[in-house]
Parts: structure tokens; C-alpha cells; sequence
């Protein structure tokens, strides 16, 4: 049986991405065969061998977050392959701010994982024949999910409230809309900070189209991406955003700012793209969608062409080759333990 640890940033009950890509995979890598460990911030990389072993394989996930652990293991593991996953804030900012780091995580690695398709063009060319593309996945939506109602045109935004998603260009979209339109915008997500919170509040004081819910379950935005008519990702970088899968298996049309981490996924020929922080682009943008079925309609067809590629069977697959280009093989289903899943945020 495969031994895999896999490292995180983010402790066990974050909400934060990297927690629950780091979840799921578990459970991908349960299923291929593998058997598991998560370790998160504060816990002691000496522990990471399983049955009194090293371990076969390390995962980590983000270069610069993980960067001392990603050493510690190549100290404690030196033979041991090592793959690395970018996030966004690597590959756009801190390769930039910090690119002792991040490059020095990157040398280290045996393979590389890009969260979207066009990672490559990011990164410096050394790197790009370790680098492998695995897209997140997403589950459908359950059978008697809530369906958009006829009073409001509600647009979801679902992400945590920080400088990198430009959580409230939606909000500010809003402002100051003919008395007529129907649109309104639903924010889902924690704020990173007491500045961003007290910004969220200052709008809903001041913006009726403007609501936001804070920090809630998983299964909430599931029933809000079944009960609005539209998302909006405005972020300024993105790796590959979970919630771009989900809005496409969910059958939700997306509006997205023109960003790589958005063209990676939902192609660059993509119809529903604004230019980033362009707060007059994204208004006309959500008016047109409200006034004119058909661009809505063109928005969901291309969200659903794309949903196969966002199955849970199709990124195990992906993870299965990062894994055979290691030299490395999963083991066969009939040698499966029991998959122990982590609570999904």
C-alpha cells in the first residue's frame, strides 16, 4: 500500500482552500488505494512516518506556506519523491515578492501541480516539464435543491473576504441601480481581517441590493448555488478556484474577472469575462444578464460543457498520473482501506 503524507497550511477545521483541497484528496488517494496522512501547522514532520516507515510519497500543498516543511522533508526524506502544489498567491505573488522561497520549494520538488491550464505560462521555464495539471473537483448538487426565485435576480459571491478575491467589487456593481432591476448580491464567506468586516458592514448599511452571511457551512453554498441566477468571481489572482468547478456542476453560469486562474479553467474564448477591479464593466456585465435571457442561457451551456471536466472521478485520475510520473504506483482498488473523510467547508 502507498504511504502518502500530505501537508497543509491550514489546521484541521479551516474553512481556508487549502484545507479542503487537502480533504478531498485524502479521500481521492483513499479511494486510488493509498494510504494517508494530513499534517497541518504546529504538528511535528518527525511523526509523518507511517507503520514506523517513511513515507513513499510527500504532498505539500503551496510553495511559499509550506516552505519549511517542504525542507524538512527533503532533510528527514531525502529519497522520497516530492510533489509540490502550486496556489495562486505562489505562482502571482510570491514567486514575485519572495522568490528565494518559493523557487527553492519548486527545486526541491519532483513534480509539480498547477490547479489550472495555464500554470505554465507563469512560471519560469526550468520548471514547466515537472509540472502537471490536476482541476479541482465538485460533487452535483443533491436531488430537491432550492431553485431560483422570481422576486430578486440573486448573483453569489462565495469566497473568503480578502485583498486577493476584491471581495466586494460585486457589491460595489450594485450601487446606484435603476429602481427597476432586480439584482442582488449575496456574499458568502469569512472575513480576513476586522477591516474587511467593518467594510462588509459599512455596504450592507448603505447598499440594500448588498447582503453578506459571513463565514457558514459548506452546505449553504451549495443551496445558494442552486437559488441564484448567477456567480461572480472577481478575484485578482486565483490558482484554480474550487468554486469555479462547482458553479460548473452546478449547471450555475459564472461572470469572472479576465484573469489566468479563470481562463485556465473556463477557457479563454469564455464569454462571461470582465476586466479585473473594472467596477462600470462588471455592472453592464450583471445588468445584460438580467435583461437578456439568452446571454444568460450561452453563460450556462459553456459552465455545462465544461462540468466533466470538474467530475471527482476525473481529478482522481489526475492525481493517479502525478503520481505514475513519479515513478510511483497507486495500489490496486481491492487493496483499499476505508476512506476517513474530513467535514468539507
Amino acid at each position: 500500500m502507498l504511504k502518502i503524507a500530505l501537508i497543509t497550511p491550514a489546521g484541521r477545521g479551516s474553512r481556508a482552500g487549502n484545507r479542503a483541497t487537502a480533504t478531498r484528496w485524502a479521500g481521492l488517494l483513499r479511494e486510488l488505494g493509498c494510504r494517508v496522512q494530513l499534517a497541518g501547522p504546529g504538528d511535528d514532520l518527525h511523526q509523518l512516518r507511517l507503520s514506523t516507515s517513511p513515507p513513499d510519497l510527500v504532498i505539500a500543498l503551496h510553495a511559499w506556506r509550506s516552505h519549511a516543511a517542504i525542507r524538512a522533508c527533503r532533510q528527514s526524506f531525502p529519497e522520497c519523491p516530492l510533489i509540490v502544489v502550486l496556489a495562486g498567491t505562489d505562482v502571482y505573488r510570491f514567486q514575485h515578492s519572495h522568490p528565494e522561497v518559493v523557487h527553492d520549494s519548486l527545486e526541491h520538488a519532483t513534480a509539480l501541480i498547477g490547479l489550472h491550464a495555464c500554470v505554465a505560462d507563469d512560471i519560469p521555464a526550468r520548471f514547466r516539464s515537472r509540472l502537471h495539471t490536476v482541476l479541482q473537483s465538485a460533487p452535483t448538487l443533491p436531488p430537491g435543491a432550492p431553485e431560483p426565485g422570481r422576486r430578486h435576480f440573486h448573483i453569489l459571491v462565495a469566497g473568503h473576504l480578502r485583498e486577493e478575491k476584491d471581495s466586494l467589487r460585486t457589491a460595489l456593481a450594485v450601487r446606484d441601480l435603476p429602481s427597476t432591476s432586480r439584482l442582488r448580491v449575496v456574499q458568502l464567506g469569512r472575513a480576513y481581517s476586522d477591516e474587511w468586516a467593518d467594510a462588509a458592514r459599512k455596504e450592507m448599511a448603505s447598499n440594500p441590493r448588498y447582503q453578506w452571511y459571513g463565514d457558514v457551512p459548506h452546505w449553504r453554498v451549495r443551496q445558494w448555488m442552486a437559488r441564484a441566477r448567477l456567480m461572480v468571481i472577481s478575484s485578482r489572482m486565483e490558482g484554480g478556484a474550487n468554486v469555479v468547478s462547482e458553479a460548473c456542476v452546478a449547471g450555475l453560469p459564472v461572470i469572472a474577472s479576465d484573469i489566468p486562474g479563470n481562463r485556465g479553467l473556463l477557457g479563454s474564448d469564455y464569454p462571461g469575462y470582465f476586466p479585473v477591479a473594472d467596477t462600470g464593466a462588471l455592472r453592464e456585465c450583471l445588468l445584460r444578464a438580467e435583461r437578456d435571457p439568452a446571454f444568460v442561457a450561452t453563460l450556462r451551456e459553456r459552465v455545462v460543457a465544461q462540468a466533466p471536466r470538474f467530475r471527482p472521478e476525473a481529478e482522481r485520475e489526475a492525481l493517479a498520473r502525478v503520481i505514475a510520473a513519479c515513478g510511483l504506483t497507486p495500489c490496486e482498488p481491492a487493496c483499499r482501506e476505508p476512506a476517513v473523510r474530513e467535514s468539507l467547508p
